[in-house]
């Protein structure tokens, strides 16, 4: 039987939800996936639908989430389901629910000097999701986050002090993966806008994580 994968984008305009929610929708097609697409948060609060879903991505900057619909995505991630996302679409949505970054294991709070050049450097080689995968540089937002120290990081980068002297040295998780109940979740900060993913280490890192996620 295949998977069965819930994909729900929407927020602000500038991270390009929709097309990167179809670039999404396309790794998990290939993959084998049975997919659902929604530009509306409602279905989280629906508990019948959420416990079919073997995988949820979120796409969704900022915004508003209900404690219905919160509820019901933890819920079911707790019982099982696995949780996937990246840049803004996971890791700097529904900004005043403490409980979503609870799940998410990180926020975003500053991406100093905008896009720039930065480096990704590979943590645990030897992961499944980083195999073969090695050090590399990206044009985006590096994103300076609050992270959560129970997080199994996989990839991180290192701030100058170009942007911002303070922060000179400071090594800033990029790929992680943690457990929520008896949920999976994987983020990754990479991925601003669609393009971005045309970037071959950005996109395998991404279908990896969402494929380790839903087991």
């Amino acid at each position: 039987m295949s998977k069965k994968a819930l994909i729900v984008w929407g927020g602000w305009d500038g991270h390009e939800p929709e097309p990167c929610a179809k670039i999404v929708e396309e790794m998990l097609d290939k993959e084998g996936f049975e997919t659902v697409v929604s530009d509306k948060l409602d279905v989280f609060a629906d508990a019948v639908a959420m416990a079919s879903f073997d995988l949820a991505v979120p796409v969704w900057t900022m915004g508003k989430i209900s404690g219905e619909q919160r509820k019901g995505l933890l819920d079911a991630a707790k019982a099982g389901m696995g949780v996937a996302g990246f840049h803004g679409g996971m890791g700097d949505a529904f900004r005043e629910d403490t409980d979503f970054q609870w799940l998410v294991g990180g926020q975003f709070v500053c991406h100093p000097g905008g896009q720039i050049e930065y480096t990704v450097n590979v943590t645990r080689p030897a992961d499944p999701v980083m195999a073969g995968i090695l050090d590399f540089k990206v044009k985006s937002e590096q994103y300076y986050m609050h992270v959560d120290p129970g997080n199994e990081v996989l990839a991180t980068t290192t701030f100058t002090a170009e942007h911002a002297d303070w922060i000179a040295g400071t090594v800033m998780p990029v790929v992680w993966k943690r457990r929520f109940g008896k949920g999976r979740v994987f983020y990754s900060s990479l991925g601003h806008v669609a393009a971005e993913f045309a970037i071959p280490e950005t996109r395998e890192i991404l279908r990896r994580g969402l494929l380790w996620a839903a087991r």
